[in-house]
């Protein structure tokens, strides 16, 4: 048996024989080396659609089967016109409660994940994993499960020294939104704040300011740049995820357009019209918030 040989006469590979491969060692796995999440990958993706995106999304809503149709005496034209008249109450009576919905759902939820996110940086364990812990159960939980479980939870009213205060349905669908939004602005901040260099920390320490004054006074005014970009892509996702309150009877656009098709006989050439309009108008509202989130983000990216 030679030096490098084996009891039972087997080659090794690299060094009695020819290597297999030109990698015969290979460097041990880091699960951290990887490239993290982008922050502002949705609105990426809507912003790299091309122009004419919305011309072939409108041809093919328009290009349903023409023989099922032919079948009907409602015709192509009176679907149409079904959508015209019913077209001001999806909007101002469907579309601005996703809206409402929307903004009031992102005022609370910013500022519940500007709290966890500090939470999360806190020197103090006591402090920094109730933070962390919240927003890592929240951040992971399905968004429909949350509404779900908040809008069978919470009391249709509230009374308080005698005065009852009515919660509708619109508002613990805020509620419900809220959770999931406030956990993921809470890893923008925290992400924010941690990626300024620690020169800073350190130059903040040898001029004595305290560890409050350097957190308000240098870090976050340079942070607030960086959370726009992100902040605004998740304001985009939330306005393409409030139809989900549909399901719980939230009466916003999808659930009014189901309204204005069952008060028309519920034809089923009304679906791709009125369905249609929705997503027509979710992506006029949406795209140009995704092309304003890359511009920002070029023009607040770190310069290294």
């Amino acid at each position: 048996m030679g030096l490098f040989g084996t009891s039972r006469g087997r080659a090794i590979a690299g060094v009695t024989a020819p290597a297999s491969t030109d990698l015969p060692v290979l460097k041990p796995f880091d699960a951290g080396a990887g490239p993290g999440a982008d922050p502002v990958g949705f609105s990426r993706f809507v912003a790299g659609l091309p122009w004419w995106s919305f011309a072939v999304v409108a041809l093919a809503l328009a290009a349903w089967p023409v023989a099922a149709l032919a079948q009907s005496t409602f015709t192509v034209k009176d679907s149409w016109e079904a959508l015209v008249r019913w077209m001001p109450f999806l909007l101002l009576s469907g579309f601005t409660f996703n809206v409402l919905i929307s903004v009031c759902t992102m005022a609370i939820g910013t500022a519940a994940g500007v709290v966890l996110g500090l939470m999360q940086i806190s020197p103090n364990p006591a402090i920094r994993f109730p933070g962390w812990a919240i927003t890592q159960t929240f951040r992971n939980s399905p968004w429909l499960v949350l509404l779900f479980i908040v809008m069978l939870a919470f009391p249709f009213q509230i009374t308080i020294g005698g005065v009852t205060i009515p919660i509708p349905d619109w508002m613990k669908a805020v509620f419900g939104l809220t959770l999931p939004i406030m956990a993921n602005i809470s890893e923008v901040v925290r992400g924010a704040i941690q990626s300024v260099p620690s020169g800073q920390w350190e130059a903040a320490e040898s001029l004595a300011y305290s560890r409050q004054q350097t957190l308000w006074r240098i870090i976050l005014p340079q942070c607030f740049k960086r959370m726009i970009p992100p902040w605004m892509n998740w304001y985009a996702i939330l306005t393409m995820a409030t139809p989900l309150v549909s399901l719980l009877g939230v009466e916003e656009i999808v659930t009014l357009s189901r309204q204005a098709m069952a008060a028309e006989n519920s034809r089923p050439e009304l679906l791709v019209p009125f369905y249609g309009f929705c997503l027509v108008v979710f992506f006029v509202y949406c795209y140009p918030i995704a092309r304003w989130t890359i511009a920002l983000e070029r023009r607040y990216s770190v310069k290294l």
